[in-house]
């Protein structure tokens, strides 16, 4: 089932289907599939309906937006009032928020229905989707491969048509990634562009929400929702959020596309530059003006994340500690043995990997050779980007130096496994938007090509993979097995 979002939209408009009958039809094939996919952890049927309900209620009323009614996953890290929210993790397995996230809130304004909360990473640690307590989600494309992480749930409903569009969020990738693992279309806005009010966090300098969905077009319907103010997240920006929609279909002729010679080294699979060497030739046809660039720090990224990104989730996941919420020991002795006992039974291995790692970052004698040092790094990696903006107005690449991975393959290497993020981390150190859009297909399995813009340029991204999916349809591909 291929529908986008914006098909289901102007579907409910003219009449052709009520909100409750395309939303049971969400709900069987998640019936169906899920099993064999593990997309979901938490399925909110009846809250669907319910919602699904008061949409079409709504529409006859004549005060419908253009999402309401609109069946939507949610990543199960944002907060969602009544519902189990437990990122993935055994110590939030019995979570159930108490109020909305910000993100949540506005879908719920939009008339949208949510379907259920999908898998993920534990804590959104991880590139695979293959650390969630909850099992491994399965890559609709060949279910043997990962669909990406950490928001492989996300992406995974989305590509199999389990739901039309979904949340995710991107802290070094996790967005990106699996939308390019999957052959969908993922955009992470501008660093403050969603606010992260109830989005449990990882990496608080990091860490930003985005939408999944099959095009660019339903990318910005879905952006449009999310993105604002609020002044409940001290981190959320004023900028004003323009119309993206409103942009789509401007010609790009004249626009100055760099490559950055250090994504097109040693590393990527030659197949994958070959499908995104194709992709850039139909840009250029477009009008578009291709030119080489540089980003020279681009090597530091990885080990600049690893350091700034354990330190921020060693310090935020110290409030799980079985007192106040989530998964308690049995029987503590003392306050000590509750402390190690909860942490220890509740967090899985790679959340205990980074909290260790960030904790002996942070740690006295350490913190100036690693931290400070990462934070300067950082710097230096933000001004190749200031730098090469000067020179262009979008930068383009592969999103993964290689396409989804067998399931287990990189579970014992966890240097391999942080490798994936080569191309996506350096945008979430300096804070810039990025998206993934499927461009072909390398021994069977989807190709993303990464779009980066400068500081709230998300219109300028999305109308430019707009523009590539006017006269491609590799957006439009589904899995044979979940037509």
């Amino acid at each position: 089932m291929a529908a986008t979002v914006s098909e289901i939209s102007r579907g409910l408009e003219a009449g052709e289907f009520s909100s409750v009958e395309i939303t049971q039809e969400y709900l069987e094939r998640i019936d169906k599939h899920n099993p064999t996919l593990n997309c979901f952890i938490s399925v909110t049927g009846e809250i669907a309906l319910e919602q699904a309900k008061t949409a079409d209620t709504v529409r006859a009323e004549g005060n419908a937006d253009r999402l309401t009614g609109i069946p939507l996953a949610h990543k199960d890290l944002f907060c969602t009032d009544g519902v189990r929210t437990s990122c993935a993790s055994r110590i939030l397995d019995n979570f159930i928020a108490p109020y909305d996230a910000t993100v949540i809130e506005k879908f719920r304004a939009a008339g949208a229905v949510m379907l259920g909360k999908t898998n993920m990473d534990e804590f959104a640690m991880g590139s695979s989707n293959e650390n969630s307590y909850y099992g491994h989600v399965a890559n609709p494309w060949n279910i043997s491969r990962v669909p990406g992480g950490s928001s492989g749930g996300s992406a995974a409903a989305v590509a199999a048509g389990l739901a039309p569009g979904a949340t995710g969020t991107d802290t070094g990738g996790s967005i990106r990634q699996p939308a390019a693992l999957c052959g969908v279309t993922g955009i992470k806005p501008t660093y403050g562009r969603v606010s992260r009010y109830g989005m449990i966090a990882y990496g608080s300098s990091l860490d930003q929400g985005g939408p999944f969905a099959r095009s660019a077009e339903d990318c910005a319907l879905l952006l449009q929702t999310m993105a604002g103010f609020d002044q409940r997240d001290s981190t959320s920006s004023e900028e004003a959020v323009p119309d993206f929609s409103a942009t789509l279909g401007e010609s790009i002729e004249g626009l100055r596309i760099g490559l950055p010679k250090e994504y097109f080294a040693e590393g990527l699979d030659g197949k994958i530059a070959g499908v995104i060497e194709t992709a850039i030739d139909e840009l250029r046809r477009l009008g578009a003006e291709i030119c080489d660039i540089s980003l020279p720090n681009t090597g530091l990224s990885i080990p600049t994340y690893y350091v700034i990104a354990m330190a921020e989730c060693s310090s935020n996941l110290s409030r799980f500690d079985g007192v106040r919420f989530g998964y308690r020991c049995d029987n503590p002795v003392d306050l000590e043995d509750l402390y190690k006992r909860s942490r220890g039974e509740g967090f899985g291995a790679e959340v205990k990997r980074r909290i260790m790692i960030g904790t002996y970052a942070l740690s006295a004698g350490y913190y100036d050779a690693y931290y400070l040092k990462a934070q300067q790094l950082r710097r230096l990696i933000k001004q190749d980007f200031q730098q090469a903006f000067s020179e262009v107005d979008l930068i383009l690449g592969p999103t993964t130096p290689e396409t989804a991975f067998s399931i287990g393959a990189k579970t014992d290497d966890p240097v391999s496994m942080y490798l994936q993020d080569i191309y996506t981390i350096s945008l979430n150190l300096a804070g810039l938007p990025g998206m993934s859009l499927p461009v072909g297909f390398s021994d069977g399995l989807p190709v993303g090509m990464q779009l980066i813009g400068n500081y709230f340029d998300e219109a300028r991204l999305l109308n430019t993979a707009f523009a590539y999916q006017q006269v491609s349809d590799w957006h439009l591909r589904v899995p044979e097995a979940f037509k």
